[in-house]
């Protein structure tokens, strides 16, 4: 694929994913940051405020400021943009390879923005779970991690289904 459609694909979802994650954390930082947290479908679905200085699910969030600066600041956000790279440089990505990936940087750059504007912290938000069985609170950035790295995983795992299927013809 040549490198202008693979900016066309990678941009529009870039923008998507960045530009929702930082309106919705304004969101919560403007109308949940001194309130109490607000439940929806009998609680299934909690809004709440939280700053988190870890990585997904707090993974992290004990460890010196140093050591969380260098790893998710500087290690992520290399990685980051060498993802970014890749998708650029490397021609044969099918294009749910590069929407998949691009779902991921988008994530990622959303919550890297958080940690160099807000002191290391990503802002949080969400939290879902039926009574005691709840996830930990996460944001519009996880979400689209997420999905992107199991899309990835998904039509990673079709595509070498296929190969294999093929060099046994």
């Amino acid at each position: 694929m040549k490198l202008m459609k693979r900016v066309l694909l990678i941009a529009p979802v870039l923008l998507c994913c960045v530009g929702c994650d930082q309106l919705t954390k304004n969101i919560a930082r403007q109308g949940l940051a001194n309130s109490e947290p607000i439940s929806f479908l009998n609680n299934m679905v909690r809004l709440q405020y939280s700053e988190n200085p870890g990585a997904f699910l707090s993974l992290g969030a004990g460890s010196p400021e140093t050591i969380r600066f260098w790893i998710f600041t500087v290690c992520v956000g290399g990685f980051l943009a060498s993802m970014f790279v890749y998708l650029l440089v490397y021609p044969h990505n099918s294009k749910a390879h590069i929407i998949s990936l691009s779902l991921v940087i988008g994530g990622g750059v959303g919550n890297l923005i958080d940690r160099i504007f807000n002191e290391g912290r990503v802002i949080d938000f969400l939290n879902v779970g039926i009574g005691p069985l709840r996830t930990g609170v996460f944001n519009v950035a996880d979400i689209v991690i997420s999905c992107g790295i199991v899309w990835f995983i998904a039509t990673s795992s079709k595509s070498s289904k296929r190969e294999c299927t093929e060099s046994f013809r």
